[in-house]
């Protein structure tokens, strides 16, 4: 018996554990299986296979048979709104997957199934600049970043010649240049706002908003099996031509054909295992979710790569005799410091000129107008800043509610409505210790895990910089000649924005943050994390560049660490 029990263990042993299979555990699988690192992903939900699992894509509306509409007889059980559609039904989250408590609300949402969120973001890609990692130093707020721009610089460039991005380099320093192919044209709306901004303001650029799409495959996409995007804007159903990235696109099956990959679906890892006297971490237990078997799997190196909340309830349910209050947490500030992005400013307006034109066509991405608030020095009366994204065009006001020759009529001969526009804000959240997560003492889910407590709040800056993009949105949509001008504060909640981040953050003092320069946990230097969750300050572009860049980084100091026995 002793030399089965050997053998089981044997087969359930791997160089490295990956746990999540998103956008950054794809980029860490596909590092280390480069390098011949044996490697287990480990994904709590079902397994999705590129294009084979993707039902509804390209698939016209025709073809539903509700148009779209969800019946009430499917409703029942799905935890988000956001898949209240035939399109994306697919990726519901049943509502007894993950129970969690809000102490404060909060809008959290998940992809649990292979590849994540990374099939259901909306794949902006904007690189942090200089101004970003060094705001917390700046002005105080947080813990000083452990790296700096130049030293992301050449894993921004890694990731985006293998993902593949569409956009303009602008020669911006709020916003540095990136490894771009052809973006995707302004709307002539857009292109007026841009001119005006040009005019009116010398802080400010109306720019191409970078996105995560191929518009010029080159080689290294071609041995993807990737192709170029078809402008489709079907994206969140999932893409059959791989036009946009994704981890099952684009990483996972990079990192399979190595040979070197194991994936795991159904997988939900109850925590971390820590052997004390080997003063590591040894492998990771995890509850099979269709049989209810306790598995436990073994490796040389972790990294969490579960997405921010889950990765702090891992760590934080990681306990052990060293560890009684979450592996790496010897200071308390684990799940501390949580923050996430400030969407709750909307605008919009009309244009009452180009009347004889309309758009052809669709596009995936839209303007983007970099940071321009607090960038070299501190002005307004509340830190940080807040980017804005822009979007405009002109639909159609024919009425279609009649049948026959008269519906045939007004479709053929369709009246164009005018021309409309409008922004949103994206702020930088300052983390505070107040904002946190934590496990429930006594209540657990399905699985036996403690269910995690979110206690996030908006603070005084967020309203003030919420009250500035309105005031100063009115101002910019006037002097581009817009009427009908509304700006207004949704107060949306906390996670609205599916850009958590913090937690387990990076920083240079064991005693302030738990991760340095490499993502290695300070006092368990064998588990690395490397999704939102190692963020020290949020900046005020889409995260997931930066996530992908900073886990390609760690993942190869990792095999340079295996090589040289430190691990």
């Amino acid at each position: 018996m002793a030399n089965l029990a050997m053998d089981s263990r044997k087969k359930r042993t791997f160089d490295a554990i990956v746990i999540g299979s998103g956008a950054s555990g794809g980029w860490a699988a596909k590092e280390l299986c480069d390098h011949g690192i044996k490697t287990l992903v480990l994904e709590r939900g079902r397994n999705v296979e590129h294009i084979k699992d993707y039902p509804t894509a390209s698939k016209p509306p025709w073809e539903f048979e509700f148009r779209g509409t969800v019946p009430i007889d499917k409703r029942a059980g799905i935890g988000s709104s956001r898949f209240l559609n035939e399109s994306t039904l697919h990726w519901r989250l049943p509502e007894d997957e993950q129970p969690f408590i809000e102490e404060k609300p909060f809008r959290w949402f998940r992809g649990y199934h292979m590849g994540g969120k990374s099939l259901l973001w909306a794949r902006q890609t904007q690189r942090w600049g200089e101004y970003d990692f060094e705001g917390p130093q700046r002005d105080g707020f947080a813990v000083d970043w452990p790296i700096r721009y130049q030293d992301l610089e050449p894993w921004y460039a890694h990731v985006e010649r293998f993902a593949g991005i569409a956009g303009g380099n602008d020669g911006l320093a709020e916003l540095p240049d990136s490894i771009v192919q052809p973006g995707f044209e302004l709307s002539c709306i857009e292109q007026h706002f841009q001119q005006k901004i040009r005019e009116n303001y010398k802080d400010r650029h109306l720019i191409q908003g970078r996105c995560a799409h191929i518009t010029d495959p080159q080689p290294i996409h071609q041995q993807q099996g990737r192709a170029k995007c078809v402008n489709q804007t079907m994206c969140n159903r999932g893409c059959n031509y791989g036009g946009y990235f994704s981890s099952n696109a684009s990483t996972l099956p990079w990192a399979l054909k190595t040979g070197h990959l194991t994936v795991r679906p159904h997988s939900v890892v109850h925590s971390i295992i820590y052997k004390k006297g080997r003063k590591r971490a040894i492998g990771v237990q995890v509850i099979d979710t269709v049989t209810g078997d306790t598995i436990s799997y073994y490796a040389k190196v972790i990294f969490v790569n579960a997405s921010t909340l889950n990765s702090n309830a891992i760590l934080l349910n990681s306990r052990s005799s060293r560890f009684p209050d979450g592996i790496g947490n010897d200071h308390g500030l684990l799940g501390k410091y949580i923050s996430w992005h400030n969407y709750r400013g909307k605008a919009n307006a009309t244009f009452e000129g180009f009347q004889d034109k309309m758009t052809e066509g669709r596009a995936p991405s839209h303007g983007y107008m970099p940071r321009f608030r607090n960038v070299r020095q501190h002005e307004m009366d509340f830190l940080r800043g807040y980017a804005i994204g822009i979007g405009g065009g002109r639909g159609t006001d024919s009425d279609t509610s009649m049948i026959g020759n008269e519906l045939t009529h007004n479709l053929l001969k369709p009246q164009y409505g005018p021309w409309r526009i409008s922004s949103w804000m994206m702020g930088e959240v300052v983390p505070t210790k107040e904002n946190h997560v934590r496990l429930s003492p006594d209540k657990v889910d399905k699985y036996g895990i403690p269910q995690l407590i979110v206690s996030c709040d908006w603070t005084v800056n967020d309203d003030k910089m919420v009250e500035d993009y309105i005031e100063q949105s009115k101002e910019m949509f006037e002097k581009a000649g817009f009427v009908d001008i509304e700006a207004r504060d949704t107060h949306s909640p906390p996670g609205s924005d599916i850009h958590e981040m913090g937690g387990v953050r990076m920083g240079q003092n064991p005693e302030t943050s738990l991760l340095n320069k490499f993502n290695q946990l300070h006092s368990c230097k064998n588990v690395f994390v490397t999704d939102g969750a190692c963020m020290t300050s949020t900046g005020t572009q889409n995260p997931t560049l930066t996530f992908m860049a900073i886990t390609a980084r760690a993942a190869n100091f990792a095999v340079e660490e295996l090589k040289k026995g430190n691990l």
